[in-house]
């Protein structure tokens, strides 16, 4: 491996837990403040921008897009975003110990999958890797118009099929995905889609922070970090030409890529949500405490669908 590569690979690593912190950090201020409306776009920014707890997250989330511009600027993108699917087992951790919400059996198993899949993509790395190369314009366009209908449809009719914020989360994520393929093309020289980056990360982030204030951290920000890494690792190869070695490390990859993938899905199923009246009542077990976080879980659940009519 060399030296640029392994740079890259760390400084993944170290985004995925910025912006991963980032993300529980502003679900836990978005859920509490009075509802978002896009209809009132200033009035919501300075809700958000006005709360400490928020704007941290969102430092550490920008601290993380600049690791993550340095590792696609070293390593291939389907790598950069394999080792970056672990950032949801980091999460899910985060939400065990920060906000005292019950990790399961399932998820836990996830979260080792996820494990051992980034340590066999280390092994992997013994072949080296390709770089790949720039990706066709055509194909580009084909991808991230592909992804705008994609989060359309998750956003609208979508939505009503899956966990309350669970839509919102992946509309999140493709269009994060989609920024993220269109920035590795632009590091690589297609500076004009700088345009179509900025809108992209700027409608994911309108999604993800109404989608914080209508579900639980896992439904929304584990849901949006499963698609924002799994489909650029598909990118890598379809777009950029990444190859895999040959041989048994070829094999050994694929099964890493698979390992993180599921465990990251498994991570991201809606586990099953306390009620508000579990979550805000002051009758605890002997020896727990309610967690400030898990209240702001019980706001957030306090919030219905409904809020996306709300008058502002």
């Amino acid at each position: 491996m060399t030296a640029a590569l392994a740079f890259g690979l760390l400084a993944s690593l170290a985004s995925a837990f910025a912006i991963n912190w980032g993300f529980l950090a502003q679900h836990g201020a978005a859920s509490a403040l009075p509802p978002l409306s896009v209809r009132r776009p200033l009035r919501s920014l300075r809700l958000l921008f006005a709360n400490g707890r928020w704007l941290l997250g969102f430092a550490a989330g920008l601290g993380g897009w600049a690791l993550y511009l340095s590792a696609l600027a070293t390593a291939p993108i389907s790598l950069v975003q394999a080792v970056s699917a672990g950032g949801i087992g980091m999460l899910a951790l985060l939400v065990h110990y920060r906000s005292n919400d019950q990790v399961s059996r399932t998820e836990w198993m996830g979260i080792g999958a996820a494990i051992l899949g980034l340590a066999l993509l280390g092994a992997s790395l013994a072949g080296g890797s390709d770089a790949g190369g720039q990706a066709s314009p055509g194909a580009l366009a084909a991808w991230l118009l592909g992804s705008a209908a994609a989060a359309a449809l998750a956003a609208g009719l979508g939505a009503r099929a899956l966990a309350a914020g669970a839509g919102l989360g992946i509309t999140a994520g493709v269009l994060y995905a989609a920024g993220d393929v269109a920035t590795k093309a632009a590091v690589t020289g297609m500076l004009v889609l700088v345009p179509a980056i900025l809108v992209a990360h700027g409608l994911a982030f309108v999604s993800l922070q109404l989608g914080f204030q209508r579900g639980r951290a896992m439904a929304t920000a584990g849901v949006s970090t499963l698609f924002t890494n799994a489909l650029p690792i598909v990118a890598g190869v379809v777009l950029f030409g990444e190859h895999l070695p040959g041989g048994a490390l070829g094999a050994l990859r694929l099964v890493a890529f698979a390992l993180v993938t599921v465990g990251a899905a498994v991570l991201a199923r809606p586990s099953r949500e306390a009620t508000v009246d579990e979550v805000a009542s002051p009758r605890v077990r002997r020896g727990s405490r309610v967690s400030p976080w898990r209240a702001l879980d019980a706001v957030a659940r306090r919030a219905p669908r409904a809020q996306a009519s709300d008058s502002g």
